[in-house]
């Protein structure tokens, strides 16, 4: 084992629940217990506590036809119901659902009666234009409240959303909208990003221009960007014309808990992207409970913002699915963090009053790298719990996150989990678990985690191996769209009736796991398995750097050779120049992990691509790393970050 993951068993901090926060704490030990004993009693549990069922199930879990699971499939709900009219029947409709905040500092707020009062509408246009139960419907929009309508509508009348991300391309939304077979695609005009507005209806144009038929029979376009659009008539309606001549009342039909409820696509590594298939009743159950036990819910008196896109998975389960389930009052905004100044996001939690707060490991990086000094001009004591998802989060930011964001108390919990698993897998349970920085920690009560080997034998601990589900579990994709033998080849032959999550992980002597990325992110050099993540980790742990990442490039003396990419703190600036800090740096990862682990290579960088959500795009690191022409950047934040890269590195 290495001396650096050595460091972080041994050496971590660790921060064990308050009392206080323990005695009030939504989630208790029990759960655990109560998993143990009965996994499919526990989930049939939590799916009747949680949720409202139109027709109670008798059947937990059908697994007859592995890998093709059936969760409460004998039971009937409706999931808009779940997450709206209820609560306004339950005394809850004065109560706020969603605080909306757009990038130019324009808002809107919504009650739970008048979230549901919209998405009855929309429920009623979707029907007006032909939509029907198994219909799906692409959603391509920025982040406003016409978003989570679309999704909640489509769900209301047992359609199937496919919300593509809004930096997709044409050709990307194309393929999305074929392989789905989409009757109808909603959008806008534009959508507010740095200050700018940027088209989204061109990109629809330009997608069902293409050659071949389109199965689109209308496009909705919600007014956002005031910027101009063409038109073609029949096909293409405007959402505020059309919502105001429907009505606002419409019953919530029950559907079967197996009805599809979504496709998302995942990008992959290699070949066309994987339509990740999700159901209503399982999903909506893990979602609900995950949501209300790991970020410790109180919904009566927390405000909780999840910073996710909507066109991500984090988005659709933790800003969509889940806290509206749970009658949660949320934010919701639509720009990025430093617009129109650095500390944006510090303003809208001081704002609102938020108290839990969830966001990615490289937003929390890039933060670090402006200093605290601008966090530190906001009053953000309103926060009581911090959360991280995405990528595995590195010690140091655990640390700077809790210290300077969390005012050095609040609980963070590190959440692993997959467009595929639907829903968190692996957390700390707050006020429950003692917290150790960068470590995930421990699954989630009723589910099963295994570290293996290629050969499917348990790696012990201090070992690293494969990260494997060995049970099926609520929230599970049931399949690819239209592919069911690349969903058996992708994510169940390797070890037959265990699900292979693609990623590395290792289990320190506590038992609790470390996550290690993404096994295509494991380098083999000199026939050592390195993770791109315990090297990122060890280059950040330099107070020189702000933010790193690695990849492996071809060698032929060693197989793979470690490149990194770094951006130096502003303060650091004018300390060395860059080939004192190459030398230094490459040092200090061999002091940390081992001579083997030194970067061949280590590049200063003033930014790194990533996407909107905020993953670094290694593969276009890794295109520059092997002298490659660049390949496709239409979906990073900022197109121009790898030309930049490029012309510095000439």
């Amino acid at each position: 084992m290495s001396n650096r993951i050595d460091n972080l068993l041994h050496e971590a901090r660790r921060f064990p629940p308050t009392e206080q926060f323990a005695a009030d704490a939504i989630a208790g030990a029990d759960l655990y217990e109560a998993a143990e004993n009965d996994r499919l009693q526990f989930w049939a549990d939590r799916a009747r506590e949680l949720l409202h069922w139109h027709t109670p199930f008798t059947r937990t879990l059908d697994w007859s036809n592995p890998p093709f699971a059936k969760w409460f499939d004998d039971g009937a709900l409706n999931v808009a119901y779940n997450c709206l009219d209820r609560h306004v029947l339950a005394g809850n409709g004065d109560r706020i659902a969603l605080h909306w905040e757009g990038e130019p500092g324009d808002s809107r707020s919504y009650t739970y009666s008048e979230l549901t009062s919209e998405v009855k509408r929309a429920a009623n246009l979707l029907t007006s234009l032909g939509i029907r139960q198994g219909d799906r419907v692409a959603i391509y929009l920025p982040m406003i409240p016409e978003a989570v309508i679309s999704m909640l509508a489509v769900a209301r009348i047992g359609a199937v959303h496919s919300v593509v991300f809004g930096g997709f391309s044409a050709e990307s939304l194309r393929s999305r909208i074929d392989d789905a077979s989409a009757k109808l695609v909603i959008t806008a005009d534009g959508g507010y990003r740095k200050g700018s507005v940027f088209p989204l209806k061109q990109a629809v144009d330009a997608a069902l221009a293409a050659d071949g038929e389109s199965t689109v029979s209308h496009v909705l376009v919600v007014k956002r960007g005031g910027n101009e659009v063409e038109w073609t008539e029949g096909r293409d309606l405007w959402w505020h014309d059309e919502m105001v001549a429907v009505d606002d009342e419409h019953v919530a039909k029950a559907f079967p808990a197996e009805n599809p409820l979504f496709i998302l696509y995942t990008s992959g590594t290699t070949g066309k992207p994987k339509g990740i298939l999700h159901t209503s009743g399982g999903y909506l159950t893990q979602t609900a409970f995950t949501h209300r036990s790991v970020f410790d819910l109180h919904a009566e008196s927390d405000v909780y913002w999840c910073t996710a896109d909507v066109g991500w998975i984090t988005g659709h389960s933790y800003v969509v699915y889940g806290p509206l389930a749970n009658g949660a009052t949320q934010v919701l905004y639509e720009g990025t963090p430093d617009s129109p100044h650095p500390g944006r996001w510090w303003d809208i939690i001081q704002k609102y009053g938020v108290s839990i707060f969830y966001t990615a490991p490289t937003a929390i990086r890039s933060f670090m790298k402006a200093g605290r000094q601008i966090p530190q001009q906001f009053d953000l004591s309103s926060l009581r719990l911090l959360g991280s998802v995405g990528e595995p989060i590195n010690p140091e930011a655990w640390i700077w996150y809790r210290d300077v964001i969390g005012g050095g108390e609040t609980p963070i919990v590190d959440t692993w989990w997959q467009t595929e698993t639907g829903a968190i897998m692996v957390s700390a349970l707050p006020g429950v678990t003692t917290l150790k920085p960068g470590s995930a920690q421990v699954a989630i009560p009723g589910i099963q985690i295994e570290v293996l080997d290629d050969e499917g034998h348990d790696v012990g601990l201090d070992s690293g191996g494969l990260l494997v589900v060995s049970e099926p579990w609520p929230s599970m994709l049931r399949g690819i769209w239209g592919d069911p033998e690349r969903y058996k080849e992708t994510y169940w032959d390797k070890f037959g009736d265990k699900y292979f999550a693609g990623d590395g992980a290792r289990r320190d002597r506590d038992g609790d796991l470390w996550l290690l990325g993404r096994v295509d992110d494991v380098m083999n050099v000199s026939g050592h398995r390195l993770s791109t993540a315990e090297i990122e980790s060890a280059l950040v742990s330099h107070p020189m750097v702000a933010e790193a990442a690695v990849v492996g490039a071809e060698d032929e003396a060693t197989g793979q050779a470690v490149v990194a990419f770094v951006i130096v703190r502003a303060s650091q600036a004018d300390v060395a120049t860059a080939d004192e800090a190459s030398a230094l740096l490459r040092a200090h990862v061999a002091e940390q992990i081992g001579a083997i682990a030194k970067p061949r290579t280590v590049f200063l960088v003033a930014e790194l691509p990533k996407t909107r959500s905020g993953k670094i795009m290694r593969r276009l690191l890794r295109d520059v790393a092997e002298g490659r022409e660049v390949g496709d950047t239409t979906t990073l934040a900022d197109t121009q970050v790898m030309q930049i890269i490029t012309d510095r590195l000439k």
